[in-house]
């Protein structure tokens, strides 16, 4: 941590404070009303006090009788503090606390909206668990201090008040007063500077254990496979040590603070004592005014905690602000147009010269050019690391390209607004993502338009009507985390209705049938290809059976389209292509031959 980050910490902080008032004006007024209300009720009380000892009970030894009607306005008067004292507490909870849940509530809807919006190229520099910690866990630190701030500044006006009672009832208790408050908020001071570092590293900690965590439960059956259970937890234990140590610290310094802001009223509340009974002698003051001024100081340790309470926050409010702005103001947003896809029926797909690479590689494509005809299927065919998935996002633009034109139906993709791109192109990736939902949830997603009849028929498309018919609840049917009730190939079929729920004119597959049998990604393709709708399809295959159904095969080499035809007439003139092609055709058949032994 810099030196300069720790020093202004605490203005870093206000201005989050401030931010938060400015969202939340009203919520923060009737906290604070009801704070500064308690305040000078604490003040009033201790008034109310001192005036029963010098005038009730003092008299009352002295004379050896107690009035009646003396003892009924004494009881009448603190039952009437104590019911506005807890209207002022209702009033200050309710806001500080509403204003709490609100802002927190807010921050992770913004957070969870900007992750929608940011591309996936953005995604991949970021460990998901640390996505989590933003949208939770740092999002609840930022506004932590919001539960007391309230209750702070109720705080600064009791203490403004205290200060002129004070004067008003004896200057020289009055100097007490000014050396203890100054002493106080200098010790809130110190400790912001010392706590800062300290809080700021925590709050990283949690984000690194929540990513480690998360990446952990993610790959459980690799770990669990591979027989790696004892290092995955020493490789968390590392991190949770390190977690714990911070916290430590965190603690030791809040356990010195803490003795010495209790400690710091009770020496003033002394001092009043021994300076009071001076005066008292002197005859400056009465008994009444002596015991009002030292019952206020031994009242006044915990709503000045309070300030405290907001000024230990701070650094870890500050270092949530930072993360979750380093979120909300994260760039590489795709900027979309406002055109449509002109025409009806299957869209056309074209790319012109496309060049890509990923942030800190070389290029992964090279000059690309290929078409998918209007109503046409078009295969993409090359071994891994050949770019066909990285064809495949830019076909969808979830990324944009270095150089070159990706269009549909001679729209520029970037042209497109992004519902217009989003009823145009469907993509079913290579890897399926089945919510914990409804069978039906999982087809419509909620899209308007999208009734039962049409998710049975996208069922029927993708060959999955038979198996969803056949389950408990039909459509009804929860299936679990990801899909956990499904196979895979039922989790492909589903997620491919999915895509084709939405009637999209251009469809493209990435490898979306792999875990499907191949006579049943036969019939898929079949039925794709004879829908009455239609939709122009790129798909990238590796089945022979698969490739031979397209009108067209692309086939790549290390990122270049390198030929272009029909299945036979690559398999006749290009050997590289027939060797792939073969090779999957023989890897597939070993697996079916070790499948039925």
């Amino acid at each position: 941590m810099t030196t300069r980050a720790s020093q202004d910490v605490l203005g870093r902080g206000l201005r989050v404070l401030g931010r938060a008032i400015r969202t939340e004006p009203r919520l923060f007024t009737i906290g604070t009303v009801g704070s500064s209300l308690f305040g000078l009720l604490v003040i009033a009380n201790s008034y109310v006090v001192g005036a029963v000892i010098g005038h009730v009970v003092v008299p009352a030894f002295t004379e050896h009788r107690a009035g009646t009607r003396e003892l009924a306005l004494i009881a009448a008067t603190f039952i009437g503090i104590s019911v506005l004292r807890v209207v002022s507490i209702f009033g200050r909870r309710l806001g500080a606390g509403f204003m709490q849940f609100r802002l927190q509530a807010r921050y992770r809807s913004a957070v969870t909206r900007r992750y929608l919006a940011l591309p996936p190229a953005w995604h991949s520099r970021h460990a998901t668990g640390t996505l989590l910690s933003n949208a939770n866990s740092d999002v609840e630190a930022a506004f932590v201090p919001i539960a007391p701030l309230p209750f702070a500044v109720g705080t600064i006006v009791m203490i403004l008040a205290a200060v002129i009672s004070l004067f008003v009832t004896d200057w020289v208790l009055a100097l007490v007063g000014l050396c203890l408050f100054p002493a106080l908020f200098g010790l809130n001071y110190v400790y912001s500077r010392r706590m800062s570092p300290r809080q700021i590293r925590a709050q990283q900690l949690r984000g690194k254990v929540s990513a480690v965590a998360h990446e952990s439960f993610d790959g459980a059956l690799v770990v669990k496979t591979m027989g790696r259970e004892a290092d995955e937890s020493r490789r968390f234990r590392v991190h949770v040590s390190e977690l714990r140590d911070a916290l430590i610290s965190v603690g030791r310094l809040r356990g010195l603070f803490d003795p010495l802001m209790d400690a710091l009223p009770s020496i003033g509340t002394l001092a009043v004592l021994l300076l009071g009974a001076w005066r008292l002698q002197s005859g400056a003051i009465s008994v009444a005014e002596l015991v009002s001024v030292a019952f206020l100081f031994t009242v006044l340790a915990f709503p000045v905690r309070a300030i405290g309470w907001v000024v230990a926050e701070l650094p870890r409010s500050v270092a949530g602000w930072e993360r979750v702005q380093a979120v909300l103001g994260a760039g590489g947003d795709l900027a979309y147009g406002s055109a449509t896809t002109p025409g009806t029926g299957p869209a056309a797909l074209s790319f012109e010269q496309v060049t890509f690479s990923y942030a800190g590689s070389a290029d992964v494509l090279h000059d690309i050019s290929f078409t998918v005809p209007a109503g046409k299927t078009v295969a993409l065919v090359g071994a891994t690391g050949s770019g066909k998935s990285t064809i495949a996002s830019l076909a969808v633009r979830l990324v944009d390209p270095d150089s070159g034109t990706v269009s549909v139906n001679g729209v520029p993709l970037p042209d497109l607004s992004s519902a217009a791109l989003a009823g145009t192109a469907a993509l079913v990736p290579q890897v399926p993502f089945v919510f914990d939902d409804t069978v039906r949830g999982n087809v419509t997603l909620d899209r308007d338009g999208v009734a039962d009849a049409a998710a049975w028929a996208a069922l029927r498309q993708a060959q999955a009507e038979g198996f969803v018919a056949g389950l408990p609840e039909g459509l009804d049917t929860a299936v679990g985390e990801r899909g956990t009730s499904l196979s895979g190939g039922q989790r492909q079929r589903l997620t491919l209705a999915r895509a084709l729920a939405g009637q999209p004119r251009l469809l493209v597959l990435d490898d979306a049938t792999s875990a499907v049998d191949p006579r049943v990604e036969a019939a898929i393709l079949a039925s794709l290809r004879g829908s009455d709708a239609g939709a122009s399809i790129l798909v990238v295959a590796y089945r022979r059976a698969t490739i031979a159904l397209a009108d067209e095969v692309v086939y790549l080499e290390d990122g270049k389209a390198v030929a272009t035809g029909t299945h036979a007439e690559l398999m006749a003139a290009e050997p590289g292509y027939f060797g792939l092609v073969t090779a999957y055709e023989r890897d597939e058949q070993d697996e079916h031959d070790h499948s039925r032994r």
